[in-house]
């Protein structure tokens, strides 16, 4: 090629500069660090609060017999795996079961500091978004999930009452009229309360409607797979008598006089008690109710007390710190 060819070639095009990724404000590259220490935080902000009830159920427990106590940590472990199966069966994707319980054990600890189960259900919708679960999709789960629990619970309620009719004398335990009333009328007024938003605010109707569209869909789907059905009714069927299983055993190592139908009794009549009253995780209206359900079927005051506390040691207090640092870890590696 002459010299005259090559100084009419057209000079070459600059090289374009390689795109650098934007970078993050440090308050943006703090985000992240101060999610995975929140919960270790707000774990130790409520056990200084409550470090009493700790303390006292921590010493009761210390003279319960460990071989009940074994079979109630056994029981505490189960309902992780339950809670597990329905979050599995409320959805049609299949989840990866190791990381699926192991956001359950975390999201036990979140629940423990806000109430109605929000944190829960928050620690879930971030786990099935990450697993690219579409936002209408995972919301529809969970309110799959939160709408078979109590209808499961009451089926387990009805079988019970058909099968022991002698031995469970609900007594006291059964609200008058006028409270039965109330919460009808309660129930009727949320309902409409729900409907007149529908209707006047076209901004929210939309989005409603889309989610109950997809969470038919979703819902019809799954029943049509007997794995999904089992694993949503049964885990759902499951969770009640593991937890009432739970404060039995530990009851019977401190020598509560009930039995276990009496107990698994007691626990699901006072589980009301937390939808009326949101504290975080049930804690407060549950126990109290508890301890006034075992006092009604005849065990003494200060054994119900006692194995309540227990219970809440048991299920609360020692997985609280583990949990945390579950959760805690899931967020560091991007799980949640």
């Amino acid at each position: 090629m002459s010299q005259l060819q090559l100084e009419t070639l057209p000079a070459p095009l600059p090289a374009a500069p390689c795109p650098t990724a934007p970078r993050r404000s440090p308050a943006a590259r703090l985000v992240r660090p101060a999610l995975v220490l929140l919960p270790l935080l707000l774990i130790g902000v409520w056990a200084l609060v409550d470090r009493r009830a700790a303390y006292d159920g921590a010493a009761r427990l210390a003279s319960a017999d460990p071989w009940w106590l074994l079979a109630a940590f056994l029981f505490t472990c189960l309902t992780w795996v339950a809670a597990a199966c329905v979050r599995q069966g409320a959805l049609p994707e299949r989840l990866p079961p190791g990381l699926l319980v192991a956001s359950q054990f975390a999201a036990g600890a979140a629940n423990q500091v806000l109430p109605a189960g929000l944190g829960a259900h928050a620690v879930t919708l971030r786990f099935l978004q990450r697993r690219g679960i579409a936002l209408p999709r995972a919301t529809a789960s969970i309110a799959l999930y939160s709408l078979v629990k109590p209808v499961a619970r009451t089926l387990v309620l009805l079988v019970f009452l058909v099968a022991f009719p002698d031995v469970l004398r609900l007594g006291a335990l059964v609200p008058d009229d006028g409270t039965l009333l109330l919460a009808a009328g309660g129930a009727v007024l949320a309902l409409v309360a729900g409907a007149v938003l529908l209707v006047t605010v076209p901004a929210l109707r939309r989005p409603v409607l889309g989610f109950l569209r997809t969470a038919l869909t979703d819902a019809r789907e799954l029943h049509t797979r007997p794995g999904r059905v089992l694993a949503l009714w049964g885990g759902a069927a499951a969770t009640p008598l593991l937890q009432g299983s739970v404060i039995a055993t530990v009851g019977f190592s401190l020598g509560l006089p009930l039995s276990w139908t009496q107990v698994i009794l007691a626990l699901m009549v006072a589980g009301t008690a937390a939808g009326a009253v949101p504290a975080p995780g049930g804690i407060g209206p549950v126990d109290a109710a508890l301890v006034f359900t075992m006092a009604a079927f005849g065990a003494p005051v200060a054994t119900a007390t006692a194995t309540v506390i227990g219970y809440r040691v048991l299920t609360v207090w020692l997985p609280l710190l583990p949990g945390a640092l579950v959760l805690s870890a899931l967020l560091h590696r991007k799980v949640l």
